[in-house]
């Protein structure tokens, strides 16, 4: 096991794997930029290397100075949590280079999985359905508007190193393409340091599934039951929940057992997810891998018990999987709803501010609330605008969906504006009581009907 973990990231997720990493009995190094000097996972961590100014490309996107913070405080491993470099091959490499373990795939796996693209080409050699769209990468816009005149508008241009919903934009004729496509790849070059689009079919009134696995070097591997994140905003996830009441069993062992085979056929390593598109007819389309912890890995540790960041570093460590399929277990509904500093009624915009008062709920069974926020702490424009998540575990799906609203009714977070309203009005809403929502559902049908009553 490791005496010491570099954390190459900031926010909620810093905080959350280096808790997990305490508890463990590993010594923590927190990286931070010059904005990010007095926060939360800076102040938990044993030692903390500051690796830049503000902006993302010369901090938490620095390899070089991240990886000397590494080697300067004697870090065995680097855990990247999800976003910045965390699917970045050439970072691993980097990493393999210094003797660090990269608490995640092998780089190649990274480049072929990470990599949407590539991801697609290896699931259809795998006999897995995909999303109609390129195969392998779009160059330019004049091959982009080819491959969708053949597959028809409207179609996603998508970032090939992309997640969080960056690097994406729908185009609905052809005359939006060239536009669209500048927008999105220089989007996908800052956010990620790799601007090469693919092109998708847009697949409308579909749910978007998905599939977690751990799997160590021994090549034993687990799936743990499917996670619906089908209320999304603008391409990003607003609120997700496992297990999915739509899905039989047998339809839950399909997509368990397809993204087993998928990751014993390259020898994955650590964890991934497999996202899905289910059309009405409960057929599955294959859409991209994500090769690292997720945003809402929290609700598949609610539901099943296991911590998955710590089996991510008992794995890097060369530790076997303690878990069969057979313990993985679902016991409830987990519900997270994500926490932004936004303002709902005025398009999202993004906040910012000082927090002057903060509650966080405690007490009672089945609730978690992940966060980097504390009375006094500043909400940077420089950064993504998620700063909590409130999950909630119930013995079913109504139990958790009232266990979320009370937390959300008891929290209080008083100096910059929230999505927390947005959220109960969500939670509130009758077609989300019944399961039975699209990814279309939120921006097409909720959004409008929303704003014209807060108006």
């Amino acid at each position: 096991m490791f005496n010491k973990v570099l954390v190459a990231n900031r926010g909620e997720i810093a905080v959350r794997i280096i808790r997990s990493l305490k508890e463990l009995g590993i010594k923590t190094v927190a990286i931070y930029s010059q904005e990010d000097r007095e926060s939360l996972h800076v102040q938990l961590a044993d030692e903390a290397v500051c690796v830049g100014p503000a902006k993302p490309q010369d901090s938490y996107l620095n390899m070089r100075n991240i990886l000397s913070a590494a080697v300067g405080t004697g870090a065995q491993a680097i855990h990247p949590g999800f976003g910045f470099l965390s699917e970045n091959s050439r970072f691993v490499e980097m990493c393999e280079d210094c003797g660090i373990t990269f608490i995640g795939p092998r780089s190649e796996t990274i480049d072929l999985m990470g990599n949407k693209a590539h991801a697609r080409s290896q699931m259809r050699a795998s006999g897995v359905p995909v999303i109609p769209g390129s195969n392998g990468f779009v160059a330019d816009v004049t091959i982009a508007k080819q491959i969708a005149e053949k597959i028809g508008f409207p179609i996603l241009l998508k970032a090939a190193a992309g997640g969080g919903g960056k690097g994406i934009r729908r185009v609905d004729q052809a005359d939006q393409l060239e536009k669209a496509f500048g927008e999105a790849q220089r989007e996908a070059q800052n956010a990620f340091g790799d601007g090469r689009m693919y092109v998708e079919k847009v697949m409308g009134n579909v749910k978007h599934i998905e599939v977690q696995i751990l799997r160590d070097h021994q090549g034993n591997t687990i799936y743990f039951p499917e996670r619906d994140c089908s209320l999304q905003r603008g391409k990003q996830k607003v609120i997700e929940e496992s297990p999915c009441e739509m899905i039989t069993d047998q339809q839950r062992k399909f997509l368990g057992e397809a993204a087993v085979k998928a990751a014993n056929a390259i020898d994955y390593i650590n964890t991934g997810t497999l996202e899905f598109l289910m059309d009405q007819q409960h057929q599955f389309y294959f859409m991209e891998m994500n090769t690292r912890i997720q945003v809402e890995h929290t609700v598949s540790e609610m539901v099943t018990g296991i911590d998955i960041v710590k089996q991510q570093v008992k794995i890097a460590a060369g530790e076997s999987l303690k878990y069969q399929q057979k313990d993985v277990v679902c016991q409830g509904h987990a519900i997270e709803c994500r926490i932004n500093a936004e303002d709902p009624i005025h398009d999202f915009r993004p906040a910012v501010g000082t927090v002057n008062y903060l509650y966080f709920p405690v007490g009672n069974l089945g609730m978690r609330i992940d966060s980097a926020l504390y009375a006094g702490s500043k909400i940077s424009p420089f950064y993504d605008s998620m700063i909590a998540k409130v999950i909630a575990l119930g013995e079913n799906r109504t139990a958790a969906i009232q266990k979320l609203k009370r937390l959300l009714n008891e929290m209080i977070i008083n100096g910059i504006q929230t999505n927390q309203d947005f959220h109960l009005a969500l939670l509130n809403d009758q077609t989300f009581i019944d399961g039975n929502f699209t990814t279309d559902y939120l921006e097409k049908e909720f959004l409008p009907r929303w704003k014209r009553e807060a108006d």
